[in-house]
């Protein structure tokens, strides 16, 4: 049985602008920064999540230049032509991606994008939805890690439970008599 293809695209400087970590950088005049930090959170994502393919696009709309392709982290990073929107881009890119066989997600919180995303068939996800995700999926994450680590930890105790049940018992009896 065939699987469907999930693909996420992501409006780079919308992200960005509305994460407050990521704006507090850009702020401070390290877009550079902040571009590279966004870069790796969606890489980590894409890894966790499953996603096939993530395109993050950043506006070039008034940097002379043509259309600039590249992957970097495991994604698609594309930088559009001069005079050209990412939401533009996005437009065009969604509907050769619109197929039975594909799970198209569009982040970005501009409205009308939204609006015309879900039209052509694809699902949307604003700048706030994609970031509280994010953050779901690094937390659960870290609670796998943390379950994974402790059992390895125990695996590898000479000790059996009870034993240790029984040494916390005495360690505490001796806590208390050392208070008296």
């Amino acid at each position: 049985m065939l699987k469907k293809k999930d693909i996420l695209f992501v409006d780079g400087y919308n992200m960005i602008g509305a994460w407050p970590h990521l704006a507090s950088l850009m702020k401070k005049d390290e877009l550079a920064l902040a571009r590279d930090t966004l870069l790796q959170e969606l890489s980590n994502f894409k890894k966790v999540r499953g996603y096939d393919e993530i395109f993050v696009i950043f506006d070039a709309y008034l940097v002379p230049g043509i259309t600039q392709r590249y992957d970097e982290y495991d994604l698609q990073v594309v930088f559009t032509k001069e005079g050209e929107t990412a939401d533009s881009y996005i437009e065009r890119e969604v509907n050769q991606y619109i197929t039975p066989l594909n799970r198209v997600v569009v982040a970005t919180s501009d409205y009308a994008e939204q609006w015309l995303i879900f039209q052509r068939g694809a699902l949307r996800q604003s700048a706030n939805e994609l970031a509280v995700e994010i953050s779901y999926t690094k937390q659960q994450l870290k609670t796998e890690i943390s379950t994974y680590y402790n059992g390895m930890l125990r695996r590898r105790s000479p000790w059996q439970i009870k034993q240790l049940a029984d040494l916390d018992r005495l360690r505490r009896e001796i806590e208390t008599k050392n208070k008296e």
